[in-house]
């Protein structure tokens, strides 16, 4: 769950505007680090413009914890994307550190009820790690004390697997969602799984030409809709880079070919 932006703008419009949004998302995130914060990477605050020559600029801003978040207002230069990704960001970042967005026991009964009802399950299922509600709990339960944009990193490698069909491979070779999850839950979502799941695209775009353009559109307009409406962009993020980057090992071998 991310921030509303138009209800916090609202109400925050002058204690935003007032400060300089980029210097104060940098310092919350080293004030966090100071505190004994586990960030594996750093304080570090990384910005991306997407290139243009001209308006409207966009930017995405990701995070010492993983989550991206991008500009989600009409940017006429890129100093003011900049900005807005900052904005909306810093909001999360100072919104996640209420208690209620902490994974306890409490927050992981609810979200598994939730999860019950929503889907008409039963209660044997979330106990039962090979179901989804049950590995729901299970990832849950093991990043228990994390907040949920810590949690996000987790949640995007695993809609990663499922969108990219790796997960359906992985059962088909009988490997169980608890074995899954305990592998995962332990490693960071970095180039080697990009280029496994670019090498996929590949393959599919050789066995079903027009496969990669389709999915890099439908790609693109989801992430300019989730960043328009202030959402965490992470898994859309990746998405589209895993893609592109699918496009560029083709336009390799083709031009190796020529």
């Amino acid at each position: 769950m991310c921030v509303n932006v138009q209800m916090t703008l609202h109400f925050c419009r002058p204690a935003v505007t007032s400060v300089n949004v980029v210097e104060a998302l940098q310092e919350f995130w080293q004030m966090k680090q100071s505190r004994g914060a586990d960030l594996k990477n750093g304080a570090l605050v990384v910005y991306e413009m997407v290139p243009s020559n001209s308006p409207p600029y966009v930017c995405y801003v990701t995070l010492p914890g993983g989550s991206c978040f991008g500009s989600f207002q009409f940017c006429p230069t890129k100093a003011e994307a900049r900005r807005s990704a900052a904005k909306i960001a810093l909001m999360n970042s100072v919104f996640n550190e209420h208690p209620s967005r902490r994974i306890t026991d409490e927050f992981i009964e609810k979200s598994v009820s939730e999860a019950l009802a929503s889907f008409n399950g039963n209660r044997e299922e979330a106990d039962n790690p090979n179901t989804g509600i049950g590995a729901f709990r299970f990832m849950l339960e093991s990043n228990k004390g994390k907040s949920m944009l810590e949690f996000q990193e987790l949640m995007t490698v695993f809609q990663l697997l499922h969108w990219n069909g790796s997960l359906k491979a992985m059962r088909e070779r009988q490997c169980s969602r608890q074995e899954v999850l305990a592998h995962y839950s332990h490693r960071a979502l970095d180039d080697d799984i990009r280029n496994q799941m670019a090498m996929d695209w590949v393959n599919r775009e050789q066995n079903t030409p027009g496969a990669l353009s389709r999915e890099l559109s439908s790609t693109e307009r989801e992430l300019d809709e989730a960043r328009l409406a202030g959402k965490e962009l992470r898994f859309h993020k990746e998405k589209k880079d895993i893609l592109m980057l699918a496009a560029g090992q083709l336009g390799s071998m083709h031009s190796s070919n020529c």
